[in-house]
């Protein structure tokens, strides 16, 4: 966590972090899984009634589309998956920032409403629920009577990601969830994820998982528990 003053808080469990984000109320926050006591996902859920507006990310050893489903429903920022790059990591916490600069300072979020419009959050449904057809940034813009290039400018500001990269991050996550849920050989995973070149899928999963799709499946194999 990173309260508004800029100090860097940690906590041992999830009941802690709760503890920390009622008395600090961070302006960022980072948070695991699979900790001691109560859960990410349920800490998670207990900060956002405290602060419904502050940036939380999620950094954690294991890709669960349940749970990335409730990390989407709590508004998460950004769902990263270890082993991660350290210069990932502070890419991260930057967007983070700029995000928390175009919402306003930590300590206007009580009065301040979601800075998501009506028409993003649309259009960010539509997109969880066609994102492994052959969706385009036209399309979905036309569907919210947006030019490309305005619908662009908006979904980047207020997702502090570009439209691309938040579709294919939802296709990486998809993937890592039959990676660890089927058999299927890689090249019907990127077809089920919307991928039509098999080499272009595995290049995409390494840049984002720094591994391939074969290294991830033998690493949930070698550390089921992990």
């Amino acid at each position: 966590m990173r309260g508004g003053g800029g100090d860097i808080l940690t906590s041992r469990d999830g009941y802690e972090a709760v503890a920390l984000a009622k008395e600090h109320r961070p302006d960022l926050v980072l948070m695991d899984l699979w900790i001691a006591g109560l859960d990410g996902i349920s800490a998670i859920g207990r900060i956002r009634e405290i602060l419904p507006n502050s940036c939380i990310s999620i950094l954690t050893g294991h890709m669960d589309f349940t749970c990335a489903q409730k990390a989407i429903r709590f508004n998460v920022f950004e769902y990263l998956v270890k082993p991660v790059r350290p210069s990932d990591l502070t890419q991260l916490v930057l967007r983070m920032k700029d995000a928390v600069k175009a919402r306003g300072t930590a300590e206007g979020y009580e009065r301040m409403e979601d800075a998501r419009s009506p028409m993003i959050a649309d259009a960010v449904l539509y997109i969880q629920d066609h994102y492994c057809e052959k969706l385009t940034l036209e399309e979905v813009a036309a569907k919210e009577f947006m030019s490309p290039a305005y619908f662009s400018r908006v979904f980047r500001k207020e997702m502090g990601v570009t439209f691309s990269r938040y579709v294919v991050d939802l296709k990486i996550r998809y993937a890592c969830r039959l990676l660890k849920e089927t058999r299927y050989p890689a090249y019907r995973i990127a077809a089920e994820c919307g991928f039509s070149d098999p080499s272009y899928f595995n290049r995409v999963f390494a840049e984002r998982m720094n591994m391939t799709p074969q290294g991830y499946r033998k690493e949930l194999k070698d550390n089921p528990k992990d």
